[in-house]
């Protein structure tokens, strides 16, 4: 005679261990899961370093004009302007009794040794910075020294 007793104990075992097992990861579909979790991370930091990047060399580039805009007002005032060489934070032409600016602007990385670079003369002058997203000197050699790639003068980038 058969034994219902254990054959439905058998089948609530059998169904029991289908579903309960069944329902868990493989290791192979949890290696996709870090792959793919791994893939998006690294994309992320990559761009948020680009995006981090182009958004200093904007604030350069807007620095650049802001000093070229004081200069020009100076040199409207003067009719010249100050001869200088060097850090243009060491410029004290136009931050002076009459300001042209509060403050002199300093490179967003200033701290890692990055600064913006001031060759002034009488009647011309060249402002330079260096850009982290340009690949090649958008300034003619010598303009601004082996200090920047991306130059401004009184007409725009030179």
């Amino acid at each position: 005679m058969i034994n219902f007793k254990d054959k439905i104990k058998t089948i609530k075992s059998l169904i029991y261990y289908k579903f309960h097992f069944s329902q868990s990861f493989t290791l192979i579909e949890m290696l996709v899961v870090a792959t793919i979790i791994g893939l998006l991370t690294t994309g992320g930091i990559v761009f948020y370093s680009q995006f981090s990047k182009q958004a200093r060399d904007t604030k350069r580039k807007a620095d650049l004009e802001q000093i070229r805009a004081a200069l020009e007002m100076y040199r409207s005032n003067n009719n010249q302007y100050a001869d200088f060489t060097g850090n243009c934070s060491s410029y004290t032409a136009l931050t002076g009794s009459t300001k042209y600016l509060q403050s002199m602007p300093t490179d967003p990385k200033a701290t890692s040794g990055l600064f913006y670079y001031c060759n002034i003369s009488a009647n011309d002058y060249t402002l330079g910075a260096y850009l982290e997203t340009v690949s090649t000197n958008v300034c003619v050699a010598g303009q601004c020294g082996n200090y920047c790639n991306y130059c401004l003068g009184p007409y725009g980038q030179k």
